[in-house]
């Protein structure tokens, strides 16, 4: 099956360095085939036979903090659970000058009605749509400040997500379904 791992805060203001080619190359070793990165903030799209997503996050988790001595969340998501996001991801949402939107990928075992019960859609402001372990924001860039979104960064609940711009996501969409 087809696979993305998003890895959390890596490559980040100069912190938690990770060299893309020696990640695939950690991919490889662990067993995953047909491995691609995809830009330098840990984007992994890889095919795996026989293991679920939980037992891959896991592994993934262990064997990145083997590699590169770091601890970090990898949130492991389906083709499938791609294909569900760009169903209902409105193709009119983008991130660019006048809009910014971003995916907000939960860790396993956090729920989206619980985190949506956390965060604030501000009406004319934010918009928010949900999907299995997923939340899609929207804000248009001259209100970005004004956000909700903005006041969860370095909360407990902001470390339980990883979050990817709406154009990432898209392009790993299309890396999977090309894999």
């Amino acid at each position: 099956m087809v696979y993305v791992a998003l890895l959390r805060g890596i490559n980040v203001g100069g912190k938690n360095k990770v060299e893309m080619k020696q990640l695939k190359e950690t991919f490889l070793q662990l067993g995953m085939e047909s491995v691609v990165t995809y830009i330098n903030s840990g984007n992994v799209v890889f095919i795996d036979k026989s293991r679920t997503k939980e037992e891959l996050g896991i592994l993934l988790r262990q064997g990145i903090k083997q590699s590169f001595d770091l601890d970090t969340p990898v949130v492991v998501r389906s083709f499938e659970d791609f294909k569900e996001l760009m169903q209902i991801l409105p193709a009119d949402w983008k991130n660019d000058d006048t809009m910014k939107c971003d995916v907000l990928f939960l860790e396993t075992g956090v729920h989206e009605d619980v985190v949506m019960e956390k965060l604030t859609v501000k009406p004319g402001i934010d918009s928010a749509l949900q999907a299995a372990g997923v939340i899609i924001w929207s804000v248009e860039r001259k209100n970005v400040t004004r956000s909700s979104l903005t006041k969860i960064i370095g909360t407990e609940l902001y470390k339980k997500m990883t979050v990817r711009n709406v154009n990432t996501t898209r392009k790993l969409y299309e890396m999977m379904k090309n894999s």
